[in-house]
């Protein structure tokens, strides 16, 4: 006979739909999206909120992949084998066109569609992100190379996933990686010693090892290599034209604090066949557009972190109850769940925003591409610095029920540092922004420009963006190391006041009066649940709590 009855627990958050935030369909009504895409955002977002996409992604993160470097006969074959509910991930993600689609699809707001999209899905399983990122990135840069492009930027783009190694370009559809790191150097590329040798036939001879290379059953790579000329960019095919492997050892998968379905890899190349993209000695300049590309999705990336957190804290505070009420009617949890969601929104507003930047840059608005080049890279840094925060705070409105596995918030409070780290440290992020001021002094100043629309629209904000313009009227003249010391607080400014414009301008009042009483005009710092008194905490938390749309 049971002991007792089950009472005071809450409810699955299951048949929420992500699209359906306010954050996101308030940025697609603002961009005027068609209908139609509108309905292929909110058809994705229902499936994330099913229990079977919830399933896939539990499925995929409790059974990592698992290297196979040799068969049963001993003969090299370096595959790694994945649980069947990753592949039905991919297929998802491919189907609707979260990889290299918006390359090929003529909409004008193509890559904002991409970005909702990636951002509604990531909510599911973050790992099986990283490739389908990585194709969406490579296309741009694998166009310093046009006869390449052409063969193969069509195969990159085709919503057919076929996971199967093979001759690229017998294949219905590829996936890319990049291969940059080396253990001596990490971010600081220009130290590696993989070298590649120019062939007579026209191809380079790559020999070196790889320390952090993910996805390594994609079909093809973009590879860093010193050649005659510098550090170049190279392009490696997993098999050959004629069908032959190409070599590409694994030498073992990473195990790592979280990204648990994905496999990340150290690969060892031994006079492995590439072909040049871009100029020799220009490698950097060939790739950084797919490294631009990239730290856009960690942006969204952590953006949806935070809304998915967010989501079951206020699912939690919703349904639970402590003290003789509900956790959302106590006057603590409220500030935690409104502060949680005013990051939120905040974050997703401007990985949004730099989305929209993309196609405008990408349709040949000059203002745009300065804009994007500077703010993606502040952005990068601010907003994926503060994820590890939320999650952690997300995690605690659930208390012990928060700590246990089946919650699923470990996963997310697992995942939350990796984009912070990956395609540049919060040192290396800092660093790009005062590196592209002093290299692209324009750039600084359509992002003053750009802050300063929402001027006049609330004192905190004028009074933040004075200060701000102060400290940036002093670069020039600062000392070299002492800048680079500040560098953090340089561009933690600059991010803060962006997305307070950002919010200013296209907002909800109660979010953008909030961020800007908190994160410009208080000393909110990085304790969450600080928010000053008059913040209208209703609205915030209505924001933040799910619709059940669905029991399924």
């Amino acid at each position: 006979m049971p002991t007792h009855q089950v009472i005071n627990q809450v409810p699955p958050l299951i048949g929420s739909n992500a699209a359906d935030t306010p954050v996101i369909a308030e940025a697609l009504h603002r961009a005027d999206i068609s209908e139609s895409a509108v309905e292929e955002i909110r058809t994705l977002g229902a499936f994330a909120g099913t229990v079977e996409a919830t399933e896939l992604g539990d499925l995929a993160e409790a059974h990592p992949p698992v290297l196979n470097t040799h068969d049963r006969y001993g003969h090299r074959i370096d595959e790694v084998t994945y649980d069947p509910a990753y592949h039905q991930l991919m297929r998802h993600a491919v189907d609707n066109g979260l990889h290299g689609a918006p390359w090929a699809d003529p909409r004008p707001h193509a890559h904002l569609i991409r970005a909702a999209k990636f951002s509604v899905w990531g909510s599911v399983d973050a790992g099986h992100g990283c490739p389908i990122s990585m194709t969406y990135a490579i296309v741009p840069a694998l166009r310093a190379a046009p006869d390449i492009a052409g063969r193969y930027e069509r195969l990159l783009c085709t919503t057919d996933y076929d996971p199967v190694l093979g001759p690229p370009l017998t294949k219905r559809g590829l996936l890319a990686g990049m291969s940059m790191t080396e253990k001596q150097g990490g971010s600081d590329v220009r130290a590696n010693t993989t070298t590649a040798t120019s062939q007579p036939d026209g191809t380079y001879r790559i020999t070196g090892h790889k320390w952090f290379t993910s996805a390594p059953m994609s079909d093809v790579f973009l590879v860093l290599a010193q050649a005659q000329a510098g550090l170049s960019c190279f392009f490696v095919p997993r098999v050959l034209p004629d069908g032959s492997r190409n070599t590409f050892a694994l030498q073992r998968l990473k195990n790592k604090l979280g990204n648990h379905s994905n496999a990340s890899s150290e690969i060892e190349y031994d006079q492995t066949i590439g072909w040049l993209v871009g100029d020799e000695g220009r490698g950097v300049k060939t790739i950084v557009e797919m490294v631009n590309l990239t730290r856009l999705d960690c942006v969204l990336g952590s953006a949806t972190g935070m809304r998915t957190g967010l989501a079951h804290a206020a699912h939690h505070a919703a349904h639970r109850s402590a003290f003789g009420a509900t956790l959302a009617e106590q006057p603590l949890m409220r500030n935690v769940l409104a502060d949680l969601a005013i990051e939120a929104e905040a974050a997703t507003t401007a990985g949004l925003f730099l989305a929209d930047l993309t196609d405008r840059a990408i349709a040949g608005d000059e203002r745009a591409g300065l804009l994007r080049r500077i703010a993606l890279a502040v952005t990068k840094y601010h907003v994926c610095k503060r994820a590890p925060i939320h999650a952690g705070e997300a995690l605690e409105c659930l208390g012990g029920n928060g700590y246990v596995e089946e919650s699923r918030m470990p996963r997310l409070y697992r995942e939350a540092p990796l984009m912070s780290i990956w395609e540049g440290s919060g040192n290396v992020a800092a660093l790009d922004v005062l590196r592209a001021i002093a290299r692209q002094p324009e750039t600084l100043d359509v992002f003053v420009d750009e802050v300063r629309c929402a001027t006049g629209a609330d004192g905190n904000f004028d009074v933040g963006v004075g200060r701000l313009e102060h400290t940036l009227s002093r670069l020039t003249s600062a000392d070299s190391d002492a800048l680079q010391y500040q560098a953090r607080r340089i561009v933690g400014d600059m991010a803060t006041v962006l997305q307070g414009s950002l919010l200013l301008r296209y907002g909800h009042p109660a979010v953008a009066d909030a961020f800007a009483a908190s994160r410009i005009g208080g000393d909110h710092g990085d304790v969450v649940g600080t928010l000053p008194t008059g913040v209208d905490t209703a609205t915030l938390i209505d924001r933040a709590t799910p619709r059940i749309e669905d029991s399924q």
